[in-house]
């Protein structure tokens, strides 16, 4: 009962939301353009549920890991069988723009609810922010040799109020070795110093070495929320989901660099187990959760793998540029290659998935709920 109540329906909510905004873009936008939907179905295989209103039959399918929605004439090879009174109303009849537009709705509608997401999130929780407070100073430090305290509470850097540690580090970070007037609050005192940052070697979060400026303190981890109204919460989600979409590109730019590891790819068993495993903490934490896979999938969607909605956008922007779509032939070929690609790929996150079931520990978890508190990433 724990697993199905902790692991299985969180993972099938998650899951099933997802799919069905992607799929309900394509939709939409399909709709928006008279072209006929046919089918739209969440998962994959055989029917399990089915039931027609209007021109469409919805169904609910096998496997819950993905879903489609089928349009009239959406391959080319299709279009000799659509029937002439329909021909205005099939995919391939439509401009390349209209194409595009349909296409890139899923991706759009993946970030679309990750944006939601974070916008309720940020109106009925507020914003959850880690104090600037030095929880200790290293010996020897600018700071430490300026007076710096554990304990203290940075107010002001140069004059500009500090309301996170993540101001502060950015304003350190973007003011560089250069003399720091720093105003803090120690117990009832307000104190006045003169730090100077220093280059330190670092690693960030891909385990590359850096040179950062770095004044010696250490964050002592408290956290507290603060109120966020409607129109604030605009703009707090638009920065959450474009942080997202980033860092999504960085880590997989990073991957083929060869900085990551590809080992740190993760599928639908990661998805399912941290999904369980954040429900087990709070259920609250799954929709920030949810918010994350959501963008992150929207990224990948767009990889220019035949397959993916990504593929069809490089081929209709070929189309687009050299005014004819790419021969039947070649489009076949390149689809059994992105066949090929994508069936690798989900062997190796699948691989990946199962060596870390015994391994998976629970600082992992942590490290994400602190990341859904406002942690720095």
């Amino acid at each position: 009962m724990t697993f199905f109540i902790y692991y299985f329906l969180p993972f099938i909510l998650v899951i099933g939301v997802l799919i069905f905004f992607h799929e309900l873009g394509h939709f939409l936008m399909a709709k928006l353009f008279n072209v006929k939907v046919e089918k739209f179905s969440l998962g994959f295989g055989y029917k399990l549920f089915g039931k027609r209103f209007g021109e469409t039959e919805y169904l609910i399918s096998t496997i819950p890991l993905g879903g489609y929605v089928k349009l009239l004439g959406e391959e080319m090879e299709e279009m000799k069988d659509v029937p002439q009174f329909e021909i205005h109303r099939a995919f391939y009849s439509q401009h390349v723009l209209k194409r595009i537009i349909i296409v890139l709705a899923g991706p759009i509608f993946n970030i679309l609810l990750g944006y939601i997401i974070f916008y309720l999130s940020f109106c009925l929780s507020g914003q959850n922010i880690m104090l600037p407070e030095a929880g200790k100073v290293r010996e020897g430090s600018p700071a430490y040799r300026a007076g710096l305290k554990g304990g203290d509470i940075i107010l002001e850097i140069d004059g500009m109020p500090i309301k996170s540690w993540e101001e502060l580090k950015e304003i350190v970070k973007r003011k560089g070795e250069v003399e720091l007037s720093i105003k803090v609050k120690r117990e009832e005192e307000i104190l006045n110093f003169k730090v100077t940052p220093e280059l330190s070697k670092s690693k960030n979060i891909f385990g590359e070495e850096i040179e950062t400026p770095l004044i010696g303190i250490v964050a002592s981890g408290r956290y507290k929320s603060i109120d966020v109204g409607p129109v604030e919460a605009i703009k707090l989600a638009f920065l959450k989901v474009g942080e997202l979409v980033y860092l999504t590109f960085l880590i997989l730019v990073k991957i083929f660099q060869g900085v990551v590891s590809i080992k740190t790819l993760g599928g639908p068993i990661l998805i399912g187990q941290m999904t369980g495993q954040l429900a087990q903490k709070s259920f609250s934490y799954i929709f920030p959760f949810m918010a994350v896979i959501s963008v992150n999938l929207a990224i990948l969607n767009l990889l220019p793998i035949p397959v993916l909605d990504g593929g069809l956008f490089m081929f209709f922007i070929i189309e687009l540029l050299f005014g004819k779509p790419i021969g039947i032939k070649k489009r076949e070929i390149a689809q059994k290659v992105g066949m090929v690609i994508l069936g690798l790929l989900i062997v190796v996150v699948t691989i990946n998935d199962l060596s870390r079931l015994e391994i998976f520990k629970m600082d992992v978890i942590k490290r994400v709920i602190q990341y859904f508190k406002g942690a720095s990433p």
